[in-house]
């Protein structure tokens, strides 16, 4: 399967900060790819590499084979960047904004765009200052999606709305992947919201990719045991360790079944395998921190 986004040693650095640094990831196309990691853990300045907003400063990044800035005319037709803000001109109705957005995009298809806002229940003279947190975030997706793109980039695009509003606009997300089969990238700290809608995962913390590929293999590779303090099963990686006076229990990484009569072995669900290599991420970052003062 051919790749909608790939990366090789990517990095992004500020002064003397890295705000995204050593990250090789590749994002299959057709897939719905959850993007996970804290504030401040890149996720942004990877999308902003990936559409062209931003210059690595080490590494490649490439978008179906074309890389921004350099292949920006054949590339950025394919893709949309829905940014978190949901960016809009307040004083534009709704009618101004898609008529901007049909200005702007040689690939714009009217019929999408009203149909979605006819859907909506959303008058096209209503001006997009007097619209509600979720009508603005519709808004700005049916920009993004009449664009008709194969890659959709979303960037903590529900971290501002009610349950209710949330809800609506991954639905919203959904049904046009399920129509047209494009590539999204969703970027978001929040597990729950992810799990049920995404088929790919990428955990990114202080700036360096921590794991990357296909939640169905991610989840059969990881297990919990539960075993005698202070020691562990040859042959796995154990990726974080909760220890009690009596037992440990661990969160191991493992292509083949444990043997070992000594440990329980427990299946795992996404959000622990997720909390799990966050917590390994922030101990590399103090890691390295360390070497840096040394």
């Amino acid at each position: 399967m051919s790749a909608a986004l790939e990366t090789h040693g990517l990095g992004k650095r500020y002064g003397s900060n890295w705000a995204l640094r050593d990250c090789t990831l590749e994002i299959p196309a057709g897939s719905v790819a959850a993007l996970v990691g804290p504030n401040g853990a890149g996720k942004t300045t990877l999308l902003q590499l990936a559409v062209g907003l931003s210059r690595p400063t080490t590494g490649t990044v490439s978008v179906f084979g074309d890389v921004p800035l350099e292949d920006a005319t054949t590339m950025l037709p394919q893709v949309t960047f829905l940014a978190q803000d949901h960016p809009l001109y307040g004083r534009f109705t709704i009618a101004d904004t898609l008529r901007f957005g049909r200005a702007l995009n040689e690939t714009w298809d009217d019929g999408v765009a009203r149909a979605r806002i006819e859907r909506l229940g959303l008058p096209l003279n209503k001006k997009v200052s007097k619209l509600s947190g979720g009508q603005r975030a519709q808004v700005a997706l049916t920009l993004a999606l009449a664009k008709l793109p194969r890659l959709l980039l979303l960037d903590e695009p529900v971290a501002s709305l009610d349950p209710l509003a949330r809800r609506e606009f991954m639905q919203s997300v959904m049904e046009v992947v399920a129509e047209r089969g494009m590539t999204v990238v969703l970027s978001s700290h929040v597990v729950s919201e992810l799990e049920r809608m995404c088929d790919y995962i990428v955990i990114l913390s202080h700036a360096r990719t921590q794991l990357a590929g296909s939640i169905e293999d991610v989840l059969a590779e990881h297990r919990l045991l539960v075993g005698p303090r202070g020691s562990s099963p040859d042959g796995v990686e154990v990726v974080s360790e909760k220890t009690t006076e009596r037992q440990s229990t661990l969160l191991v990484r493992s292509e083949r079944h444990v043997y070992d009569a000594r440990w329980q072995v427990l299946e795992v669900d996404l959000e622990e395998v997720v909390l799990a290599y966050l917590g390994l991420g922030m101990s590399r970052g103090a890691a390295a921190r360390e070497e840096v003062v040394a």
